[in-house]
């Protein structure tokens, strides 16, 4: 037996076989298809679903696009080449559709000809409807028919975004840290994980072995004697005894003992995450984010593939509120079709909202699908990275601009509150000017805490001085707090310290309005808010 020591990104018991995920293995590939006809089957159907989806948009716009789109599903050679490609090189119908899609925009998108770009554009929309469907069950990493514990030198957002849930029972990596985006998207997805750990260079010592992930303590057991493995079941068992107990608690009020109501509300990466939050009672949706439905694939996502994520979210969550925070990408959170240049230091580079800036057909893209769905629930849009009013004023033309457009062509949508992440020190210190400028304030903790100790919170030799409890860090909390609250702005904790119980009382007794964590940890910060007095 080997005992590894590292760091704790996500609490829980994993007990398994060990599987690596080499990079190289895993990078996308063609598909080759097993049965043809299946897949003539499944474009077929697919075909037949877009199209019924295009004649209802036409009935309710009467847009002679949709017409042209829906006519490239009848006939013409875009569905011969689909349909050549499926049982000339055997592939999936889900490739061919793609494929098919990136010749096409390749060979002709230097051509300035209006009528071809309609063409590109149409071909573009047919074809991401048509990935909807096709491409839902498509896992291009493959971890195999068990379910593992998963060892990587390191994992990005996009990669852990194309792995089965079902199939992951732990993940142990040799670098990254518990605020990662990657160590994050674990947390949604409630999967023990641990990070630090010394994986060998010969990965063939340790493929296949059993070993155990303590992500309370952030230990890794490697190949554990009997008597181990036997404490670890029966501690794994009494984990899940103790969260059945949690569960008690999904619908009881978050108030404290003194009678102070805050909300607790849940961070998603995805419509999966969804049925989580439900399942342990958020009071809605305090932090979506909307990055990672740009991850994992080869191209951008349509407004119409936006548009139906969020309108399925808003109907889900029904009147609960639904906070959309735009695009937060850059940094680590990157895909090869977004292009975005190598930086030297890119955690304070092109990210977030500068990114979205300097694309403002990305970002338009997104703002009209998020007002769009609005009228199907309750939605908030919150703008990540702010340092400025420069850049509210930017925003503010385009989100204007939207809204201009939709009511041009009779699409209702709500007018929705709008806020600001706080997570600079810049925005920090003009809090009360940002503050005027939205309807509520959201504190991102996790990059507050990087910029504030000039630490990047992924690097493994900070890991015993990055300090998310800093004096600094909680003296700013507080006065974002009083800046929101002096412009009467609501104020909501979403990044990972708001999960943290042992600062619970500390941000009531600072007024935060709501807490915001992924929805395994909603029940025990309502177990510490329910047990906290604040007046005391």
């Amino acid at each position: 037996m080997e005992i590894y020591k590292g760091s704790s990104a996500f609490a829980g018991i994993a007990i398994g076989k060990i599987r690596f995920y080499r990079k190289g293995e895993y990078q996308i590939r063609q598909h080759q298809a097993d049965d043809v006809k299946r897949e003539l089957r499944s474009f077929d159907v697919a075909r037949r679903h877009v199209m019924q989806t295009l004649k209802e948009e036409y009935d309710r716009m009467s847009d002679t696009k949709i017409l042209e789109q829906a006519q490239l599903l009848g006939s013409g050679s875009f569905l011969r080449a689909v349909e050549s490609m499926i049982t000339g090189e055997k592939v999936t119908a889900a490739y061919a559709v793609q494929t098919t899609r990136d010749e096409l925009e390749s060979t002709f998108s230097s051509l300035n000809d209006p009528s071809i770009k309609d063409r590109i554009y149409n071909v573009s929309r047919v074809s991401n409807l048509l990935l909807e469907i096709l491409g839902e069950d498509e896992n291009r990493i493959d971890l195999g028919e068990e379910p593992v514990i998963l060892a990587a030198e390191t994992l990005s957002p996009a990669e852990l975004m194309e792995m089965d849930k079902v199939k992951l029972l732990g993940i142990v990596t040799r670098s990254g840290s518990a605020t990662s985006h990657a160590a994050i998207l674990a947390k949604n997805m409630d999967i023990p994980c641990v990070t630090g750990i010394g994986i060998p260079q010969s990965e063939e010592e340790w493929e296949d072995s059993i070993a155990i992930i303590d992500g309370y303590t952030g230990t890794f057991y490697l190949e554990p004697d009997g008597e181990v493995c036997k404490e670890y079941e029966i501690r794994r068992k009494a984990d899940l005894v103790e969260r059945e107990a949690l569960l008690q608690l999904k619908d009881a009020e978050d108030v404290t003992k003194d009678g102070r109501k805050v909300g607790i509300y849940a961070n998603i990466g995805n419509l999966d995450d969804l049925n989580s939050a439900l399942y342990y009672g958020a009071r809605g949706i305090g932090l979506l984010r909307s990055e990672f439905q740009y991850l994992g694939r080869e191209n951008y996502p349509g407004e119409e593939e936006l548009f139906q994520a969020y309108k399925k979210t808003a109907q889900t969550m029904g009147d609960r509120l639904v906070i959309i925070r735009t695009a937060d990408l850059g940094a680590d959170k990157q895909a090869s079709y977004l292009e975005i240049p190598k930086e030297t230091n890119p955690l304070m580079g092109n990210r977030g909202i500068r990114l979205c800036l300097d694309r403002k057909n990305l970002f338009k893209t997104q703002i009209r699908a998020i007002y769009r769905a609005s009228w199907y629930g309750n939605l908030g849009m919150m703008y990540p990275m702010i340092c400025g009013e420069e850049e509210m004023d930017e925003i503010e033309v385009l989100v204007a601009e939207v809204k201009n457009e939709l009511r041009a062509v009779g699409i209702p949508f709500k007018e929705i509150q709008t806020g600001i992440m706080m997570e600079t020190p810049a925005a920090v210190m003009i809090g009360e000017e940002l503050a005027k400028r939205v309807n509520f304030l959201g504190i991102g903790t996790n990059d507050l805490t990087q910029y504030t100790l000039a630490m990047d919170r992924q690097n493994p030799l900070l890991q015993k001085k990055y300090n998310d409890h800093h004096p600094a860090i909680l003296k700013m909390i507080r006065m974002i707090v009083e800046a929101g609250h002096a412009q009467n702005c609501k104020v909501c904790l979403c990044g990972e310290l708001a999960a943290d119980t042992r600062l619970t009382e500390t941000f009531l007794r600072m007024g935060v309005d709501a807490l915001s964590v992924v929805p395994a940890c909603i029940l025990p910060v309502r177990k510490a808010l329910r047990a906290a007095r604040v007046e005391d």
